[in-house]
């Protein structure tokens, strides 16, 4: 009996590394990205849609650069990583889970990422990072486990921008109060960090249109892996390295500390001024696990998601989850809650 079971686990393990396999071979690639213009009329129903409950927040728990390698979904970090997660669910209670990027760096860890995150039963929403597809069959492996899973609302998104390019809409009682957009920022061996100019067209088409079918502009959020150029400029603005802590003018909006550099794609992105131009307030990135800073840097937060579990590099007690809250009004607030490992 026991060899019997040990044989039905193996097929099962063999079956959910081939399926995306299979998918690309008897599908294409291509076919599960969507064909999209800027001469296509945005309507609301492009996004995915999460409902508000009237009566409280709408709560959003982020994970970052949960990264496990080959075998560490199996030993000890597997097994750190389960713990905090089940510990931020459970006192955290989020009606969606995100992922900012380096989700896995194996077969193996994806596997068991995703399990994880699906056996929750909430729906959740990851993009890529730089080593998303590290060490995996590939990127595209990537995105069509995330596809397939049952909770997760991932989108491949338009094609020729990446994997995972998609929008969440807040809505409550059927008004839309809040949008959330989703990026891939590259930074494979074979491709540019930050976004190409697709991207940023298409990023300006979602809010745009948003704003052009609700009569108004809405409180909009972009999550991404890699951190902007502005994330570098505002710390240095924004902290006193020598005091460790902030000036007056950011302590009371800012929030979280820095202990390692900031590692931007390039020395300039168009990103941040687009979205000034488009009112989003918030910007939350992962991609440097012992920064976990959050300042509001011209009119705009600046989140380092706090980093996840020990995959690839961590530091002792920067360990847990961010926490991002919707109001009524559409407004975000953001609050690290820190797992002790």
């Amino acid at each position: 009996m026991h060899y019997v079971k040990t044989i039905v686990v193996l097929l099962l393990s063999i079956g959910q590394i081939l399926s995306p396999i299979w998918a690309s071979v008897f599908r294409g690639e291509d076919s599960f990205f969507e064909n999209w213009s800027p001469e296509q009329t945005y309507t609301t129903d492009y996004a995915v849609e999460m409902k508000k409950d009237p009566n409280r927040d709408f709560v959003i728990l982020n994970l970052t650069d949960i990264q496990l390698e080959k075998w560490e979904a199996q030993d000890e970090y597997g097994r750190l990583v389960e713990s905090t997660v089940n510990r931020l669910v459970e006192q955290v209670k989020p009606d969606l889970i995100t992922l900012t990027g380096d989700n896995g760096y194996s077969t193996s860890g994806y596997l068991h990422l995703v399990k994880l995150i699906d056996g929750f039963g909430i729906p959740w929403a990851p993009i890529m990072g730089n080593h998303d597809g590290s060490c995996c069959v590939s990127e595209f492996w990537c995105a069509y486990k995330f596809h397939e899973a049952k909770n997760c609302v991932f989108r491949f998104g338009p094609k020729g921008m990446g994997y995972g390019n998609y929008v969440i809409n807040v809505t409550e009682n059927g008004r839309l109060i809040h949008t959330m957009v989703l990026l891939d920022t590259h930074g494979s061996s074979d491709e540019p960090e930050y976004f190409y100019d697709e991207q940023l067209a298409w990023f300006s088409w979602v809010l745009e249109g948003t704003a052009a079918q609700t009569g108004k502009a809405v409180e909009s959020s972009a999550f991404f892996h890699i951190p902007l150029p502005e994330f570098k400029t505002a710390y240095e603005q924004a902290y006193d390295s020598e005091k460790n802590c902030f000036k007056e003018e950011y302590a009371s909006t800012s929030f979280g500390v820095n202990r390692e550099s900031v590692s931007i794609g390039a020395e300039s992105c168009p990103m941040f001024a687009l979205c000034q131009q488009l009112g989003t307030k918030n910007i939350i990135c992962g991609h440097d696990h012992s920064n976990c800073s959050s300042i509001v840097y011209q009119g705009v937060r600046l989140t380092y998601a706090l980093h996840t579990g020990p995959g690839g590099y961590y530091e002792e007690g920067m360990n847990g989850g961010t926490v991002l809250t919707v109001r009524s009004d559409g407004s975000m607030t953001v609050q690290h809650r820190f797992i002790e490992m």
